[in-house]
């Protein structure tokens, strides 16, 4: 059964397949990866198969949107620094800038407070991808303060309202 589409952005997803590739970082938050993935599978209109190969700028050129959820303060500096030596950065680093990417920070808050953090979300910001900001909560090295990924939910949300601001600049 297709989906009903109940607004007119929706009704554009559900006729359009859309594709949205997840990065992963070594965060402890990947641990939300499961949830989040099938969270976003039941956005109407999203891709869910793949056989093409999967090199960095086939990746490129195959995905509407790049998600990098969570994303860690060591794979945050490769990026804010241009640094590409694996398939994700490789991935971000050929990104076609007319195609939103969005980044959710993830990492200790000591790390997240250090004043070099907050130098690199703003490069990210500057090459135009769009932060999810990351919230405060007891974190699973016991601590508490800020640096938790966003929660899922939040994190959907955002996907859905750049992919509806991302058709709508879609000439048919």
């Amino acid at each position: 059964m297709e989906p009903k589409a109940t607004c007119p952005a929706a009704a554009c997803l559900v006729e359009r397949k859309f594709h949205v590739l997840v990065g992963v970082t070594g965060s402890v938050a990947a641990l939300k990866l499961p949830l989040l993935v099938s969270k976003l599978l039941d956005i109407p209109g999203m891709w869910k198969c793949r056989t093409d190969p999967v090199l960095h700028i086939d990746l490129r050129r195959w995905a509407d949107l790049l998600l990098v959820a969570p994303l860690d303060a060591n794979t945050l500096g490769k990026v804010a620094s241009g640094i590409c030596d694996n398939l994700l950065t490789c991935v971000i680093r050929a990104w076609d800038c007319s195609k939103p990417l969005l980044f959710c920070p993830a990492m200790n808050t000591a790390m997240w407070e250090h004043p070099v953090t907050a130098q690199q979300v703003n490069q990210l910001k500057a090459f135009g991808y769009v932060e999810i900001p990351c919230v405060t909560k007891k974190l699973v090295c016991g601590d508490k303060g800020l640096g938790a990924m966003a929660e899922v939910g939040t994190i959907v949300d955002k996907v859905k309202e750049v992919l509806f601001q991302h058709i709508g600049f879609q000439q048919s």
